[in-house]
């Protein structure tokens, strides 16, 4: 028998439901069987892209070898959900195989039952192919750490299933969407890009989002911090909105934060006092404002209620003028962190005198929507009550 497509039907038995030319046979007539159609259309997308590596410090893709796909560094094989007894290409993981390609397009797009694409840590380049919204199935994305450029990849708004992006460590640029911040995603990572634009408002009807970790690190995001972003995030654990150039005060709506353990929002140009709000943060541990431009008192509410759960609370590198006896009794166990302030010369590491009055004599001025703005409570606290009774007194040494 001379025909190798059909030898190889008969060696399968019937389970083989595709057939190609292998490309590593120098031309020669043997042909590859794969045990699922699925598999064989996989094939010639993984080998287009095998011939865009220009990297491969760790000789990856010498594995990428055969009909055996399930067997490649980086692929997993898996049942597609629309069909158990298909076998797929379900997930792809090159976390830091440091291989370098100009583009992943025609390859994540062209993989139609991928649910999971991670590939921190590479050098791909290129902008994220908009026909990825066509993968039905794909739940996590994570393209850290690598040189994609361009635009918010908005094609991910239109992608229901997805629950993980992480796009943090390339160089996009411009604004981030306000549709992401209405998703029901586990995380989101966007920190350490080049956005530059202002945090967009929500619209109210958009029903509130989901995000558990929501960094936006280490960009250039300006304005003033959305108060409908915070107002919709009450289950979010962590937010991270440090080093960036917002500006004016801190939106009360902070409070909503209700089930966050980390809040980090140092290194901005946020200015004016702290909110009595941020007392409804019952399970905040580790709260950070350095680097900033506040000033005034340190709220004693908020160091009454947080105590409890409170690891750390930075302060430091502001304009703060004076803290009352719980608040000094934090600084005192290591908590709260005050350095750099302009509080009484009985607290080490303050500003200069002289630094402070220019502070002051030149006090940028910030913008508070409302005069109540800063002592309002947003949950079941008042400045009178407490999870217990509030104690109005400092603790006995």
């Amino acid at each position: 028998m001379n025909n190798p497509l059909l030898l190889g039907i008969l060696l399968c038995l019937g389970t083989c439901l595709d057939a190609l030319p292998d490309p590593s046979s120098n031309g020669t007539e043997e042909m590859l069987i794969f045990l699922d159609q699925r598999l064989a259309v996989a094939y010639p997308v993984i080998q287009r892209f095998k011939l865009l590596i220009t990297l491969d410090p760790f000789k990856i893709t010498q594995t990428w070898i055969g009909s055996d796909i399930c067997s490649y560094r980086g692929f997993y094989c898996d049942n597609p959900p629309d069909n158990k007894t298909a076998l797929t290409v379900a997930s792809i993981d090159f976390n830091g195989f440091q291989l370098s390609a100009p583009s992943i397009e025609g390859f994540v797009d062209q993989l139609p039952d991928l649910a999971l694409f991670h590939v921190n840590s590479n050098n791909f380049g290129g902008t994220v192919p908009t026909n990825i919204v066509n993968l039905k199935y794909l739940y996590e994305l994570d393209i850290s750490n690598n040189r994609f450029t361009g635009q918010f990849p908005t094609a991910v708004l239109d992608m229901p299933g997805l629950t993980y992006l992480d796009i943090r460590f390339n160089s996009f640029s411009g604004s981030i969407p306000p549709q992401i911040f209405s998703k029901s995603l586990d995380v989101l990572f966007v920190n350490d890009n080049g956005f530059t634009a202002s945090l967009p408002d929500i619209p109210e009807d958009d029903g509130g989002a989901h995000i558990l970790y929501l960094t936006l690190a280490n960009n250039k995001l300006k304005g003033p911090l959305p108060s409908s972003v915070l107002r919709s995030m009450s289950s979010l654990s962590e937010v991270v909105f440090l080093n960036n150039d917002f500006t004016g005060c801190i939106p009360y709506e902070i409070g909503f934060l209700k089930g966050a353990s980390v809040i980090d929002i140092g290194g901005n140009k946020l200015t004016g006092p702290l909110p009595f709000s941020l007392t409804c943060l019952e399970k905040v541990e580790q709260l950070n404002f350095a680097g900033n431009l506040l000033f005034g008192v340190i709220p004693e509410p908020v160091c009454m209620l947080l105590r409890d759960n409170l690891v750390n609370l930075s302060l430091s590198d502001n304009y703060f003028t004076h803290l009352g006896p719980w608040c000094r009794g934090l600084v005192e166990t290591g908590v709260l962190d005050v350095r750099n302030n302009c509080l009484p010369f009985f607290f080490p590491g303050q500003r200069s005198m002289k630094e402070c009055a220019e502070f002051f004599l030149k006090r940028p001025k910030y913008y508070c929507p409302h005069r109540w703005f800063n002592s309002f409570i947003p949950c079941r606290y008042s400045l009178t009550s407490s999870r217990d009774e509030m104690p109005m007194v400092a603790p006995s040494p």
